[in-house]
């Protein structure tokens, strides 16, 4: 199993530090406002991630923090009058609910800046201790980037070259223009913390630093998120862990790639920032998992109607196939008998070479239509026996479910979905199931009467409002045109 390492450019073998134990840690979301796509598409990622390397047997440990208390947060909560920490708290509420109707499990830890601040305040002061930071005599505390060597080693920059277009005007108390601050001092208005310093509240990156520390210890495995992380964010834990602890921080550095809308940067400023929650109101969660990692985690996902449009076309031909095989188990039920098929022999070690290979879920996916095409082609193949049929498209459908669910999708009954998708798409079309019905049942007795050119008419005036019809031994069924 290969990951590709951010730190050196390359995919690597993955060996866990303490196999089969495996330390993964993401950085999560800055909770002063909705959750849009792109904090969407680093949960899923991370949220597979996990999946697979449980399916492959490694204990996993996921930390997922919360940064719940920064200067977004403050002037959002002064703005409405109400107390920082009420207000991120009603955040993280709120990123929860819709997490959970997205179907993205809950990390094994989900941490807040506020309450680790005796572990920030005692990292800042081993730093300190250990001449990697220094107090400004104004209630600051920065972190001396020069005094660690290996900065800039993750995100390839020489520190040198980036005090090119830097301001040499050195704010009051910092020694450097590179230096950031680990402890912030308090200003009116915001909320604080006693400190050695004064009161204050710790900057942003020493907040991941210390609850990495606290909550799985001074190395880990995996360290994850957006590709925008990796600097300063990044970097800065990279600096700041390691010269406390003197050991190298993560072993692997994996960043998801980030969202395009309509080909545009996401940005509030643009006015074309997606959040999960108007997402969800229009589409089913499974499509926005399955259009956001039909590509590789590690890929720029450009969001749009079409691509939305496309996911749900493709996860309706899914789920009908499991569905046509659902109806075909009540006729003739599987009776468990040993199967031997190529195509289901294949399916599960191909499925492993994909997501072996950097979590490659794009691969996994063509091979789900490779698959999907030959199930239609048995469901349709009326010289096979009928024991034998069943027998081969449940070992199949089963092991598909099993695995797929490591993708974070048929994880709904068929039925269900089919049904949901259905409806949206006939209230678009301003129809309803039951007036379909009814024009199939007037067309049958249009059929039986003879009238066969007012069967035409029904069939006719039906395709043109998007209903495709399709006769078979056991009556007629409808489809949505813009489905199929």
């Amino acid at each position: 199993m290969k990951i590709h390492n951010s730190m050196s450019k390359q995919k690597e073998e993955f060996e866990p530090i303490n196999n089969p134990e495996v330390k993964m840690y993401a950085c999560g979301i800055t909770v002063y406002d909705d959750c849009h796509i792109g904090h969407a598409k680093q949960a899923i990622t991370f949220d597979i991630i996990k999946r697979y390397l449980t399916y492959k047997g490694y204990n996993v440990k996921y930390v997922r923090n919360y940064t719940d208390v920064d200067d977004k947060i403050i002037n959002r909560a002064n703005e409405l009058g109400i107390n920082a920490l009420e207000y991120s708290q009603d955040r993280i509420n709120e990123v929860e609910r819709v997490m959970k109707l997205l179907g993205v499990r809950t990390p094994d830890v989900e941490p807040k800046a506020s309450e680790n601040i005796e572990n920030i305040i005692e990292f800042v002061t081993k730093l300190i201790e250990k001449g990697y930071a220094y107090p400004s005599g104004r209630g600051d505390v920065y972190y001396s980037v020069k005094s660690f060597p290996g900065y800039g080693k993750l995100s390839k920059r020489n520190p040198d070259d980036m005090l090119n277009g830097v301001r040499k005007d050195v704010e009051e108390g910092k020694r450097d223009p590179l230096d950031f601050a680990l402890w912030k001092s308090a200003k009116e208005g915001e909320i604080s913390w006693d400190s050695p310093w004064g009161k204050g509240r710790p900057g942003w990156h020493i907040e991941c630093s210390a609850m990495n520390l606290r909550y799985l210890g001074e190395q880990i495995d995996i360290h994850g998120g957006g590709k925008d992380l990796i600097f300063p964010h990044h970097e800065n834990e990279v600096a700041q862990t390691e010269a406390l602890t003197g050991k190298r921080f993560a072993k692997y550095w994996i960043h998801n790639g980030l969202i395009t809308i309509n080909g545009q940067k996401m940005s509030k400023s643009l006015g074309n920032s997606l959040t999960v929650k108007d997402a969800l109101a229009k589409y089913n969660p499974e499509v926005i998992k399955y259009m956001l990692m039909q590509k590789h985690y590690a890929s720029t996902v450009d969001v749009n109607d079409e691509e939305f449009l496309l996911s749900e076309k493709h996860l309706y031909y899914f789920y009908n196939t499991l569905n046509e095989i659902d109806k075909l188990l009540v006729s003739t039920p599987a009776n468990g008998e040993a199967v031997s098929d190529e195509v289901l022999s294949k399916i599960e070690p191909d499925f492993v070479e994909a997501m072996d290979d950097d979590f490659n879920t794009a691969q996994a996916y063509a091979n789900l239509f490779g698959i999907m095409k030959y199930l239609n082609n048995v469901i349709a193949d009326k010289k096979m026996d009928a024991q034998a049929k069943s027998n081969l498209l449940k070992a199949i459908k089963d092991k598909v479910v099993e695995l797929y669910n490591i993708l974070a999708i048929f994880e709904e009954e068929p039925t269900y979905f089919l049904n949901d998708l259905k409806n949206k798409y006939l209230a678009k079309l301003g129809m309803s199931a039951e007036e379909i019905e009814n024009k199939i049942e007037e067309r049958k007795e249009a059929k039986a009467n003879k009238d066969y050119a007012k069967a035409d008419e029904i069939r006719n005036s039906l395709d043109a409002a998007g209903i495709a019809l399709l006769d078979g031994k056991d009556g007629t069924t409808w489809n949505i045109k813009e489905l199929q």
